[in-house]
């Protein structure tokens, strides 16, 4: 291979992308102003729906409670619950987002409290609805509390202390430093951007490049020339390699400043305590483990496009392939899957989960030598895939 011959292919390629308008707006456009603008719309909305489940005063019925005046008064007087009157089809009323919570009051609840009995209290809820386990979660608070002042007043009204109820109290805080426990926060999140952004760079220009010569003819033109197919296949793989990582810089570039930007706002609407700040040096670190990983998008989505006679048909064969690199970037974002030596061979997942450790001041030099390691074996592979279709016949003049 001459990298002077592959030098002139990338120079030549990189001249028609900037000329393409459709590249232009997949490479630039798109990531500067469309994945920003989602990812702040999305913050935005996230941060106003926590906000409006803290203020909202959830609904809720009471089946029973006639001969127990108590605890249904003590109930209508707590903040965040508002009882409403009972109505036979209270369950319905749950399952259509109409109240939040039915609340079941055994028949003589306050004389089996005064008697010293232990009756049983039922809650019905929609699982899974956030405003109902909301309202679920105010009404344990006040039971607790409930129960708790029943307790005190048993022990004064036989003598005894009322701090017998709660001999000690257990303080726990936080001793990360605030940016630490931000990175860990939202570390997955990064590392999951720039995997989506990388693959997506490299979509439209492998197929332009591939399938998009192929349907203007120019794929025999560019073969006749006095370059072998490894040169070719080299300039062209540059080619993509440039536009997959320059969309996922300029993308987290945009992002970056666009969040910081609104990031103020957004922290004071959700009252979040986490001060989501990164240390710009993570950032590149993972940036230099996502390189080999580009590479291998890169390589991989032009053999797969080569096989298209026509760029429609290469977008059928590629757009699928988002979902085989969204699954082990998702499973990495879960809580509970750990960077460990098996995942540390998975592609795509390893890259996730290194990064992830990354971000959050973590790094661990031997997981990360082995990803970097284990991820430039796949992208030779998928490169070395590439070379050989290039030099198949009946792939590239497929009829």
């Amino acid at each position: 291979m001459q990298l002077h011959n592959s030098l002139i292919v990338y120079r030549k390629e990189l001249r028609d992308m900037l000329r393409d308008k459709r590249t232009i707006r997949s490479m630039v456009i798109l990531p500067m102003v469309a994945f920003p603008l989602m990812f702040l719309l999305i913050g935005y909305f996230g941060a106003r729906s926590t906000q409006e489940l803290k203020s909202e005063v959830s609904a809720v019925m009471i089946h029973g409670g006639e001969d127990s005046p108590k605890v249904v008064a003590a109930l209508g007087k707590f903040p965040g619950i508002k009882v409403v009157p009972y109505q036979d089809d209270a369950k319905e009323e749950v399952s259509n987002k109409t109240i939040r919570a039915i609340i079941e009051i055994p028949p003589g609840l306050d004389e089996a409290i005064n008697s010293g009995r232990t009756d049983k209290i039922s809650i019905g809820y929609f699982q899974n609805d956030e405003r109902s386990e909301f309202a679920i979660a105010k009404l344990q608070a006040f039971f607790d509390q409930y129960k708790a002042q029943i307790a005190k007043a048993a022990l004064v009204a036989r003598g005894l202390s009322p701090n017998l109820i709660e001999p000690f109290t257990v303080n726990s805080q936080n001793v990360a430093p605030p940016s630490k426990v931000g990175a860990a926060t939202f570390g997955a999140l990064i590392p999951y951007m720039i995997i989506i952004f990388c693959f997506t760079g490299a979509m439209y220009p492998a197929m332009d490049l591939t399938a998009g010569e192929k349907e203007r003819g120019t794929m025999e033109t560019i073969l006749s020339s006095p370059v072998s197919r490894t040169d070719l296949v080299f300039g062209k793989f540059l080619m993509v390699v440039t536009a997959s990582i320059v969309t996922a810089v300029l993308s987290l570039l945009s992002l970056g400043v666009s969040f910081n930007y609104f990031k103020n706002g957004l922290m004071a609407m959700s009252d979040s305590p986490v001060q989501m700040t990164i240390n710009p040096s993570s950032v590149v670190a993972v940036v230099v483990l996502v390189l080999p990983l580009a590479v291998l998008f890169a390589a991989g989505l032009l053999a797969i496009a080569l096989l298209a006679k026509s760029y429609r048909e290469a977008q059928t064969y590629v757009s699928p392939l988002v979902f085989i690199v969204v699954a082990p970037a998702i499973i990495g974002t879960l809580p509970g899957v750990e960077l460990n030596m098996k995942t540390a061979f998975v592609p795509i997942l390893n890259t996730c989960m290194v990064s992830k450790e990354i971000i959050s001041g973590t790094y661990h030099w031997g997981y990360m030598a082995a990803v970097f390691g284990m991820t430039c074996v796949y992208a030779g592979i998928g490169l070395a895939a590439a070379v050989h279709m290039f030099n198949r016949e009946d792939v590239l003049f497929r009829a």
